[in-house]
């Protein structure tokens, strides 16, 4: 039984990872339903919160069908990152989770995300001071190191569990690599290994297919998966996963009708929360993901992703299923 703090996650457990512009409140309901065990919001920026910035304000909504889920917060001072993993806190999420581990150069060079490999003795200090500030359990995501001469994960690992982190999320590249190459598990396994390590190990990388997430279990021994890309127009790679790791079999793949009849869903649910406007831009990533392997869909595409009229794109969807669905 996985436990992060007070939460029992069962077995095997499956994360969604959070993914700015990606990963919001529809996004979510979506996975939660494909049986994703847990998830996070889009990362915060701590100055945001601090500043009241009204974007990092509606990352904080937090639904019911969404639970357990954390609030993932990133930024580069102490102070800051203290004050707003309190402002998060008020939102009752079932942990407060820190960013170590984005690799994007906006965001790295100020020395936040993973930014903070380059300053451990910082890094352990933020988490510290987090911890103490508030009353949930504090978990962290962050790389193996900043490049490939300095892989600490293995030591960083005992100094976070060391100041109080209740799981430790790993993300199996550096920050050079950004997304580049293949993610090296082994030294996941490796912390995860270590028996002077007594918290939850989530591996993190490269997980496409429920074959890569039960090698994952069983060659590393990491207490859960977490997925990010893999999901992006294929949420129900969670379901597949778990049937795979329950069954050993394959589940039976979605038909082109079910896929349509999700989408419609998930746009339903993007308009509800974020209003029409926002609703249907938002949607624009996940319909092209959503039917990326359909042939000749160059023309349906454009018309699916430029429509601005929310009534309009359910029949544009119903014409997918129409057109295509007797061959996918």
């Amino acid at each position: 039984m996985i436990k992060i703090g007070n939460i029992e996650l069962g077995d095997q457990a499956l994360f969604l990872a959070p993914m700015e512009d990606v990963t919001d409140p529809s996004f979510r309901y979506i996975c939660k339903e494909f049986g994703a065990d847990v998830m996070y919001t889009e990362f915060i920026s701590s100055d945001g919160l601090i500043r009241d910035a009204e974007k990092s304000l509606a990352k904080l909504t937090i639904y019911d069908y969404e639970r357990p889920i954390g609030i993932q917060l990133y930024g580069h001072l102490i102070d800051a990152m203290v004050e707003s993993a309190k402002i998060a806190e008020t939102s009752h999420p079932e942990f407060i989770d820190i960013n170590f581990g984005c690799p994007v150069k906006k965001i790295a060079r100020r020395g936040a995300g993973a930014g903070m490999l380059t300053n451990i003795p910082l890094m352990i200090e933020m988490t510290e001071s987090i911890v103490k500030a508030v009353k949930l359990p504090v978990t962290v995501k962050t790389r193996l190191g900043w490049d490939e001469d300095s892989k600490q994960i293995e030591t960083l690992a005992e100094q976070l569990q060391d100041v109080g982190i209740q799981a430790l999320t790993i993300h199996g590249r550096t920050r050079a690599q950004m997304y580049k190459g293949e993610a090296d598990w082994t030294l996941i396994g490796k912390v995860k290994n270590n028996p002077r390590i007594r918290i939850p190990i989530i591996g993190n990388g490269d997980i496409t297919s429920p074959e890569g997430a039960k090698e994952a279990f069983e060659k590393y021994g990491v207490d859960g998966v977490m997925i990010g890309r893999a999901a992006v127009g294929k949420p129900w790679i969670f379901r597949d996963i778990r049937h795979y790791l329950t069954t050993g079999e394959a589940a039976e793949p979605l038909t082109l009708h079910e896929k349509v009849e999700l989408a419609k869903k998930h746009f339903q649910k993007s308009v509800e929360i974020k209003g029409e406007r926002v609703g249907v831009w938002e949607m624009r990533r996940h319909f092209s993901n959503y039917f990326k392997s359909l042939p000749n869909f160059k023309e349906t595409r454009f018309r699916l992703v430029t429509e601005n009229d929310p009534l309009k794109i359910p029949a544009i969807l119903e014409e997918i299923s129409e057109k295509w669905g007797k061959d996918f």
